[in-house]
């Protein structure tokens, strides 16, 4: 992983103050083991070497690092001269596993183990030169080589592991900044899925989560470099086998082999102990994913499991998931579980503030304007009542006026009825709406037709809550505006959406052709109520007219 400018900057201030501390450390070593009288030209050339690197320090901390910053490549400079200058192998340990921290801190592998082998056998020779030659300094070299050998590996890999971490930090922080509410739950969960799979190199990432109480399972599947935040697959409970890979509570990875058969490994991801044997993954997941490496981590939501996130690795690849893999994605996973449901819990709150608001407007117009224009009503027909019936021009405008507030009493007690939170349920969702086709006919005299296609019609009660308004709203709307004779209302459901089409035989719109929600926004044009409910359950919305012919109204909502 690459870091970003802040973790860059944060290491390169690590090792500024690291060269500080090893430089003076060099010194004091230099001093207590090169005997007297100490070699003047490696103590001068140490000492400058100690106050550069504390002037470099200094601006740091006070003038910030792009003001003056001492290349590596002066550094190794700095030690191949010490080599050369120095009686003393300690003075020169300590500067050697400096450099080597540093390389790795700069991520270069290659370049890490070059340099120390490079170190070892120059040190080797420094020493072997400096000395007549014996059989029994044999073992003093060696024994120096080895040191610097090991020391030098053990430096670079605390650099190694130093870079990772703060690589890793840097990932979870990025994967978080994906998971947004303003984003909406599918795009936030298509970056994220896309991000931890180009992380591990996978060719697929997928999420299942197990909805318990609509009985269904979502589930979304994300290629690195998908750009479409296509919603999840709506899949019934059964197919939670092939998702959900065995037991939850189990953290595992499973390679197949090139024959029959394959391996795998876990641990309960509870107590963190192996699973003795992995259990192979269903047909139905062979099927569903093929036969590639898989990574299974649980996901939970309120504390409890809730899913799974799935890393599928490439067909044909040779690199095999490690334990290290599993346990970095469980990591992840851990970090980003608590923000996505977070965003679950926010639409919740933002469906119940908008139903309450709902309530509160109704409840304020029933008592307020409704009750006004009842009293209104009242005394104009009092009034009517008392004109003389010679003041014929009199009693038609009272008539006239009359008749207006009647008509708007009854349209804003309307209003007030569909803005009260209706308790719709699924199960009751078919019964209702006959009922209010009947009663529509019944009152209004216009010919409705509704086909329901699913009798087991199965959707939250959120939505059917919205659909059902939407479906009274448009006949009210026909009745009112279109002139229409007959009205054909059609609601059917699949595994990924539900859908509402209301198609009628009136005057149609003042525009004439297929427009979307936004289109008609940008032509401010359309039911405005039916737009922004249709929205509020993230779903789209169609208008198709033909002016004197008729209009159709097409609402389809995804099910997640």
């Amino acid at each position: 992983m690459s870091l970003e400018n802040t973790e860059r900057l944060y290491l390169e201030r690590q090792v500024t103050l690291a060269r500080a501390v090893i430089a003076a450390l060099a010194l004091v070593a230099l001093l207590e083991t090169a005997g007297s009288p100490v070699p003047r030209l490696s103590l001068t050339f140490l000492a400058a070497y100690l106050a550069l690197a504390l002037a470099a320090a200094v601006v740091d901390r006070f003038a910030g690092p792009s003001r003056f910053r001492i290349p590596l490549l002066l550094d190794i400079g700095v030690l191949i001269a010490f080599v050369y200058l120095t009686p003393s192998v300690p003075a020169f340990w300590f500067l050697f596993p400096f450099t080597v921290f540093a390389i790795a801190m700069r991520g270069s592998a290659r370049g890490m183990f070059a340099w120390v082998g490079a170190a070892t056998v120059g040190i080797i020779l420094r020493v072997a030169l400096a000395e007549p030659f014996h059989w029994q300094g044999v073992w003093r070299w060696l024994a120096i080589g080895l040191g610097t050998l090991f020391s030098g590996l053990g430096m670079g890999y605390l650099g190694a592991r130093e870079r990772e971490h703060m690589a890793r930090q840097q990932f979870l922080e990025q994967i978080t900044g994906l998971l947004q509410f303003d984003h909406g739950l599918t795009e936030s969960i298509r970056q994220a899925l896309g991000e931890i799979a180009l992380a591990f190199g996978c060719e697929e990432a997928c999420l299942a989560v197990n909805d318990e109480e609509l009985e269904r399972l979502f589930v979304w599947r994300v290629r690195p470099g998908d750009r479409d935040a296509a919603g999840p697959e709506t899949l019934p409970q059964a197919r939670m086998d092939t998702f959900l890979l065995d037991s939850l509570e189990v953290s595992m990875a499973w390679e197949h082999r090139n024959g029959a058969g394959g391996e795998g490994f876990g641990w309960d991801r509870r107590s963190g102990q192996p699973v003795r044997t992995v259990p192979a993954p269903s047909e139905s997941t062979v099927l569903e994913f093929g036969k590639r490496s898989y990574l299974a981590v649980t996901i939970e939501s309120g504390g409890r499991p809730a899913g799974r996130v799935i890393l599928l690795g490439r067909e044909g690849a040779r690199r095999r998931f490690s334990a290290g893999d599993l346990r970095w994605l469980e990591q992840i996973v851990r970090h980003i579980g608590r923000p996505l449901d977070n965003i679950f819990l926010l639409r919740s709150l933002r469906a119940r503030a908008v139903e309450s608001e709902r309530s509160r407007i109704s409840r304020d117009l029933h008592d307020g304007v409704l009750q006004t224009l009842l009293s209104l009503k009242i005394q104009l027909d009092v009034l009517r009542k008392k004109v003389p019936q010679k003041t014929e021009q009199a009693s038609k405008a009272i008539d006239g006026l009359f008749k207006t507030v009647q008509q708007e009493s009854e349209e804003l007690r309307r209003m007030v009825t569909d803005l009260r939170p209706l308790r719709v349920e699924s199960a009751d969702m078919r019964e209702l709406m006959m009922g209010f086709a009947e009663r529509f006919r019944t009152e209004h005299g216009l010919a409705v037709d509704l086909f329901i296609k699913d009798r087991d019609f199965r959707v939250p009660d959120r939505i059917c809550r919205e659909l059902f308004q939407i479906y009274r709203e448009s006949l009210h709307n026909i009745k009112k505006h279109a002139n229409a004779s007959h009205v054909v209302v059609k609601l059917e459901q699949d595994e990924t959406k539900v859908s509402l089409v209301v198609d009628d035989n009136g005057l149609g719109f003042s525009f004439s052709g297929r427009y979307t929600s936004e289109e008609l926004d940008r032509l401010r044009l359309g039911p405005i109520s039916i737009k922004e409910r249709t929205r509020g359950v993230g779903g789209t919305l169609t208008v198709e007219s033909n002016p004197g012919h008729g209009a159709r109204l097409t609402v389809e909502i995804p099910l997640n």
